[in-house]
């Protein structure tokens, strides 16, 4: 499904990807690991086209996406890929229907589908009865879980998440992982997930480590 070949990005002078090439296959969940540094957020951005590489080949179901101009990149990440982040990054003015559906209204569904969409999500969830809250007004598992329903309303073939574990507690955070796998069981959705924690990583089809800009093995958990 997603395909990167020797994929180089420096900041500066600083080279931070080395020449990486990695395969995510439908419907798996993948975790990448590593220490500070090893540049597991710079290859979730780059493979989530949020930014580009120096050289080397990003390519969905066989598309060169590398390429595309900054308007089509961006058509093709609202429809094609959702995000979620350590700080849920949901917007303190808005309900937690509204925030979860706007990613649909941006990609130009009408405002009842994309809130029919977004209930639907959170009903599956089991917070419908927080839909109308605002963020400040939700707990924090609450508010990563809204963050997931966001990511999910287009219905994107994968969901790219960055430490989206790494603000919960415990409770929250088994919570978090168990939604992952069931979501991947009802919906389909593959899972890159770039984590510290290690029992997600354990939990994961296969754990990509990293140090130093390369990947330096891959386990399959499930041999």
């Amino acid at each position: 499904m997603i395909m990167l070949r020797d994929i180089h990005k420096s900041y500066d002078r600083l080279e931070v990807i080395k020449g990486v090439s990695l395969d995510v296959m439908p419907g798996e969940i993948m975790s990448i690991v590593g220490p500070s540094g090893a540049g597991k957020t710079t290859l979730l951005q780059i493979m989530g086209t949020l930014d580009r590489p120096d050289s080397g080949v990003v390519s969905y179901d066989g598309r060169d996406v590398s390429g595309f101009s900054d308007t089509r990149i961006a058509r093709f990440r609202n429809s094609s890929i959702g995000f979620v982040f350590q700080f849920h990054q949901l917007l303190p003015e808005f309900s937690m229907l509204e925030n979860v559906a706007m990613p649909a209204m941006i990609g130009g569904a009408g405002r009842n589908e994309a809130f029919a969409r977004a209930a639907e999500l959170i009903a599956y969830l089991g917070l419908s009865d927080r839909a109308q809250h605002r963020p400040s007004e939700l707990s924090g598992g609450e508010r990563q879980r809204a963050a997931v329903a966001r990511a999910l309303v287009n219905h994107p073939s994968v969901v790219l998440a960055d430490e989206p574990s790494g603000s919960l507690d415990s409770h929250n955070r088994r919570e978090l992982h168990r939604l992952f796998f069931d979501l991947r069981r009802d919906m389909g959705q593959a899972f890159v997930i770039v984590t510290h924690d290690e029992g997600l990583a354990a939990d994961s089809d296969r754990v990509v480590h990293m140090a130093d800009g390369l990947v330096t093995s891959i386990t399959d958990t499930r041999l």
